[in-house]
């Protein structure tokens, strides 16, 4: 058998393993919470915030319109905005607080989250509502957090939120973020105690106050830049259960208008989650372009049945997310190419790490070259 035939033989198998063997990441199923009062537990909402005047009225009016009978509060932490982000959360009525100075060793929303916490535990909530100034929760968002929590036993419940998908660049891309964050974090696998897997949304995340006194208090994790994962990682390692959902129903409102502002959300943190690391970055560009770049080089190249079939195979897993954002399934083919956008996007971050750049969101280098 020809090289090139050995060659597409083993994406197959790859693509069979990725269609069956990874928890059905694909799948994409939505999910179902619970309907009906929820327990009455205390919640307290917190959302970091800078220079979130266009998004931040919206979030705050849904966060107040929520059907939930038992007490909560919300706390806005202002970031040092400069938009005027605290005057329209005021306007709101809402807790407004200022964030202290960013100190050295912390991520500017883990401080803010921190300082949040810190206010809000007077109340001694039982929960906590990590959530994102650009997040319009449905009404019945946060009582279906907290009976899902309760029912099911879960120290941290998360949402994967309905991402915005409007403009072009939006269409071609979002719907592969969550594909790709979900074939690396299975949802299953993420709720399974035997399974060493976590993640989490940071855009909406319920987590009981018991949970964060047990790792030590946003502390524990204060340099991380993938927050929300990494605070999935502590809940878990001390023996919490996790779980990670999807909704259509509770969405962001954060618009990306061009390819080069999702390729900058991309590359913010691509390679921290390679843990700064030029093998894994290698390992990751060579896995990247077998999985996705190989079959359509060897159909087009060669005539090869079998790349025609794990290109297939891949269209076939891609569908799923594509219907859940109601996009055509015309993009089911341009993978591929999506793929390689996303490649190039953890490359640049890796550059961004090295020249000390790194993690740059609206004006802080969160990464620095040690």
């Amino acid at each position: 058998m020809p090289v090139f035939e050995v060659a597409a033989a083993l994406t197959v198998l790859l693509w069979i393993y990725l269609l069956l063997g990874r928890g059905f990441f694909w799948w994409m199923q939505e999910a179902r919470l619970p309907r009906g009062p929820a327990p009455p537990r205390r919640v307290a909402v917190v959302i970091p915030a800078r220079d979130e005047a266009q998004v931040v009225g919206q979030a705050l009016a849904s966060l107040a319109a929520q059907d939930y009978t038992g007490p909560f509060e919300i706390y806005l932490v202002d970031d040092h905005s400069t938009d005027g982000t605290a005057g329209i959360a005021r306007q709101a009525g809402v807790h407004v607080l200022g964030a202290a100075p960013l100190p050295d060793g912390w991520t500017g929303k883990l401080w803010a989250l921190s300082e949040g916490v810190r206010e809000a535990s007077r109340l001694s909530p039982d929960y906590f509502l990590f959530t994102d100034a650009d997040i319009v929760h449905a009404p019945g968002n946060l009582a279906g957090l907290v009976a899902l929590a309760e029912d099911g036993g879960y120290d941290l419940t998360s949402l994967m939120v309905q991402l915005r998908c409007e403009t072009l660049a939006e269409r071609a891309l979002i719907p592969a973020f969550v594909f790709f964050f979900f074939k690396l974090c299975p949802p299953r696998w993420i709720a399974s105690a035997k399974h060493p897997t976590v993640g989490a949304a940071g855009g909406c995340i319920l987590i009981r106050r018991a949970a964060i006194e047990r790792i030590g208090g946003i502390a524990a994790i204060r340099g991380e830049l993938i927050d929300d994962c990494a605070l999935a990682a502590a809940v878990k390692r001390t023996g919490g259960r996790v779980w990670l959902g999807l909704t259509s129903a509770t969405r962001s409102v954060r618009e990306y208008g061009s390819f080069a502002e999702v390729g900058r959300m991309i590359s913010r943190s691509a390679f921290t989650q390679l843990r700064y690391s030029a093998l894994l970055l290698a390992g990751t560009i060579l896995g990247m372009s077998a999985t996705y770049l190989l079959p359509p080089v060897l159909l087009f190249g060669y005539g090869s049945w079998l790349a025609a079939l794990a290109w297939l195979l891949m269209m076939a897993a891609y569908l799923p997310v594509l219907r859940l954002y109601r996009r055509s399934l015309l993009w089911a083919p341009a993978l591929p190419l999506i793929a390689l956008f996303y490649t190039a996007a953890t490359v640049h971050s890796a550059l961004r790490y090295w020249s000390g750049r790194g993690g740059a969101w609206k004006g802080r280098a969160q990464a620095a070259r040690n």
